[in-house]
């Protein structure tokens, strides 16, 4: 009885993983219950919710004046308090299905990024608070992935996590329940959309928005040359001469180079934090090699990429866009994980 989670007797703790382009939610006892874009919309004039996640999605890019469409969450922090209270208190709101129906409101315990500041910890503690938190518990993010995908993280023996999100990418070495080292940048997924646009912009004279970017980059974009090579993709923009709609057909190879300065700026902080792994780790990890989560983990062959530049194996979780969210509720079930967590208060 000693060792149970004082979690176990609620149903109404929840885990989420905040993250810059998705949030997803799991329940303690039940798993992932929500997995929808971190993307509000609302009337600028009375600040009333008109859609949130998915439905706000549709609307990115395409509102009238008096309606705003945005992302809350900017390189893994919160750019807008207001909006992401909003997208807090409705998707906590969601989850409190008849089955879920909460008597209290909920304990959450909150994925973060490892190279927030104590003023932006707060910050997500008090928006969450306001959002309708009970008391919030907060997780390093690369501590959470580690967790989700199964990794010895209590064994005395080195574990390399590494979660490409949408605003930050994550790297830690974890060792006996603990990081020993870890770093953390803010450059990821949406960097790399953002060097696709800038590209478009330069080569074509092709303006596109921040959803279409990265719907090229899921359905063509790579780090090296694959087999399956050459992918094209039709893009429809704005010709950014004559103001008129446009159609161009883009290749792989461009979007690989588009790319290339924002995946590069990740591949060298690998190769800092393995040069900060002291020497014991080091052979765990040339054996046991790295483990990639999030989205970005999913670009084609970039874990080839790793692979040649650092020397050591490198594996891809399954579910990566689960990774976090999975820790959370592993953390919310189990006491040893648990109890190393600080409350917020």
């Amino acid at each position: 009885m000693r060792n149970r989670n004082p979690f176990q007797f609620f149903s109404n703790d929840i885990g989420i993983d905040l993250g810059t382009s998705n949030t997803v939610v799991c329940i303690r006892g039940t798993g992932i219950v929500l997995s929808e874009p971190s993307i509000v919309a609302f009337n600028a004039e009375n600040k009333e919710v008109l859609a949130v996640g998915t439905e706000a999605k549709r609307m990115l890019g395409r509102t009238p004046s008096n309606i705003i469409a945005m992302k809350p969450l900017r390189d893994g922090v919160i750019a807008d308090f207001e909006a992401t209270e909003m997208m807090l208190r409705y998707f906590i709101n969601k989850v409190r299905t008849r089955r879920h129906r909460f008597i209290l409101p909920p304990r959450i315990i909150i994925a973060i990024p490892s190279g927030i500041t104590n003023v932006e910890k707060r910050a997500v503690q008090d928006t969450a608070l306001k959002a309708g938190a009970r008391a919030v518990y907060l997780v390093e993010e690369p501590m959470a992935a580690a967790i989700g995908v199964g990794l010895p993280v209590s064994e005395p023996t080195g574990s390399f996590i590494i979660d490409i999100g949408g605003g930050t990418t994550e790297m830690a070495v974890i060792s006996l329940g603990g990081i020993v080292a870890k770093r953390s940048i803010r450059v990821a997924g949406n960097e790399m959309d953002e060097a696709i646009i800038e590209y478009l912009k330069k080569k074509h004279n092709l303006l596109i928005g921040e959803r279409t970017a990265e719907e090229i980059k899921i359905s063509i974009g790579s780090t090296i040359p694959l087999e399956e090579e050459k992918l094209t993709v039709e893009v429809n923009g704005r010709d950014l001469i004559e103001g008129l709609p446009k159609t161009i057909n883009v290749h792989s190879e461009e979007i690989r180079e588009a790319i290339k300065e924002p995946l590069w700026l990740i591949v060298n902080e690998v190769h800092a934090l393995l040069e900060q792994t002291p020497p014991e780790l080091s052979s765990d990890l040339a054996k046991q090699g790295l483990t990639m989560s999030g989205g970005g983990s999913l670009l084609r062959g970039i874990d080839k990429l790793l692979s040649r530049e650092t020397k050591v194996p490198v594996n891809v979780a399954q579910e990566p866009l689960l990774a976090v969210v999975k820790g959370t509720g592993k953390i919310l079930e189990e006491v040893s994980y648990f109890k190393s967590l600080k409350k917020e208060k």
